[in-house]
């Protein structure tokens, strides 16, 4: 089913003069472990530590193990047996090219949600989804946008005059003088143009104009994703620190600081709602892995009329519930003939439940990982023997036990509930006569 006919068959109904405006964080390659707000000790992370002592961290909540899943799962509000978008790299897993739901326009986005709801909308960074040039982020509902640019995302006859990085020096760069287009256009930019700060001002820039409207913004941060490049200082605005997963996962963080220190000077501060999220566990360590280590990620949300029961929930959370949150922020009903996995966070953000959900779910390929408050199953790629896991009372993988061999009354009693879950979805399977399937 393709979102965008859900949109037109069912209006949405607006309502609510209080809706804040919104904006979304998605940062690259972060587990949930790397931040002191989550028990890291080695990495400084204060400004996204106050927003979560100030609003809601939920300890446990799931992406999927890559970046496009990822995406998609989160655009659409559905895991990938629904949008088509099962995995990344192995285009088995993947809708095929000819295939409606390859193009994510096609499908109803967040965007659409929040455009449709009369919020003016914008995407600042990453894309990295199919769409044609020079019109693939507005066809998904989002009026500007500022992105990072591949060489084929750039507009015809351009060639991009900055940097370029990884081994061979083939990919436009997204760190220092990186490739961007700005709304279709080609944005030149200078050798100490740094692209996560080019991005914020982007940011700050839209709310600054849009201060009187009602605002969406999705953030897709190239930070923290390899090359770990050397970063600004901050301290020492002329250095650069040294290359490395903690200087750029430090220099996400003073950006968090810049922006809500910029809606602060606008007089945002009090009616922007921030969700920061990350899209898969961190690079080498999870990333990849159909594993809890590769799908749990950090979930922090900040803004009025965030007041939880508890700041830090043990309550369940993953991706699908994004599309059902926005909405309820935003005041609207989603379209009636698109299914939507999710549910949403607002009543648990508002203090009205600490409860969220029985279970959360995540998938790469055939690879699936289920979860409840104290069970976890891991049923890794290719046919391999799953793990079931008991895991009491922790949420960050200590003391974990695997009772994948257990006849105990209780470990069955749970595999059973699992394997009613699992039946009410198909079984990820690859696309027939692809090569890798």
């Amino acid at each position: 089913m393709i979102g965008a006919v859900g949109l037109a068959g069912t209006p949405l109904q607006a309502a609510g003069a209080d809706r804040p405006n919104v904006i979304l964080v998605l940062a690259d390659d972060l587990g949930a472990a790397e931040l002191g707000c989550y028990g890291n000790t080695e990495h400084r992370t204060p400004n996204l530590d106050r927003m979560a002592e100030q609003g809601l961290r939920l300890d446990t909540f799931y992406a999927t193990p890559l970046c496009t899943p990822t995406r998609v799962c989160l655009m659409t509000g559905q895991y990938g047996f629904r949008n088509g978008y099962l995995g990344m790299n192995n285009e088995a897993f993947k809708p095929a090219k000819d295939s409606p739901q390859y193009e994510i326009a096609n499908h109803f986005t967040i965007g659409d949600l929040m455009k449709s709801a009369g919020y003016v909308t914008a995407l600042a960074g990453k894309w990295q989804l199919p769409g044609k040039i020079p019109t693939l982020v507005h066809d998904c509902g989002f009026d500007e946008y500022r992105m990072w640019a591949y060489t084929h995302n750039l507009p015809d006859g351009v060639v991009h005059t900055g940097r370029h990085e990884g081994k061979n020096g083939t990919k436009t760069a997204r760190f220092w003088h990186p490739c961007i287009v700005e709304n279709g256009k080609y944005l030149p930019t200078r050798a100490d143009d740094y692209g996560p700060d080019l991005f914020l001002d982007f940011i700050l820039d839209f709310a600054r104009r849009h201060k009187d409207e009602r605002f969406f913004v999705y953030h897709t941060s190239v930070l923290t994703h390899t090359p770990w490049e050397p970063t600004p200082d901050p301290e020492h605005p002329s250095q650069r620190r040294p290359e490395g997963f903690k200087s750029n996962l430090e220099y996400l963080d003073h950006l968090m600081g810049r922006l809500r220190t910029g809606l602060e000077t606008l007089g945002l501060a009090d009616k922007t709602v921030v969700i920061f999220v990350g899209d898969n566990g961190t690079g080498g360590r999870g990333k990849g892995k159909v594993s809890e280590q590769g799908v749990r990620v950090p979930f922090i949300v900040w803004g009025p009329g965030v007041k939880p029961a508890k700041r830090a929930s043990r309550a369940l959370g993953d991706l699908t519930d994004m599309m059902p949150t926005l909405a309820e922020l935003a005041g609207v009903q989603l379209p009636k003939d698109v299914v939507f996995d999710g549910k949403s966070l607002v009543p648990l953000m508002r203090g009205e439940t600490v409860r969220h959900r029985d279970w959360i779910y995540s998938f790469l390929d055939d690879g699936r990982v289920l979860r409840s408050d104290r069970w976890l199953l891991e049923i890794p790629r290719g046919g391999r023997p799953p793990r079931f896991f008991d895991c009491g009372e922790s949420r960050d993988g200590t003391g974990y036990r695997d009772v994948t061999s257990s006849t105990d009354a209780e470990v069955q009693a749970a595999r059973q509930r699992f394997r009613a879950i699992l039946a009410g979805m198909p079984e990820p399977k690859p696309r027939p006569k692809v090569a890798g399937g």
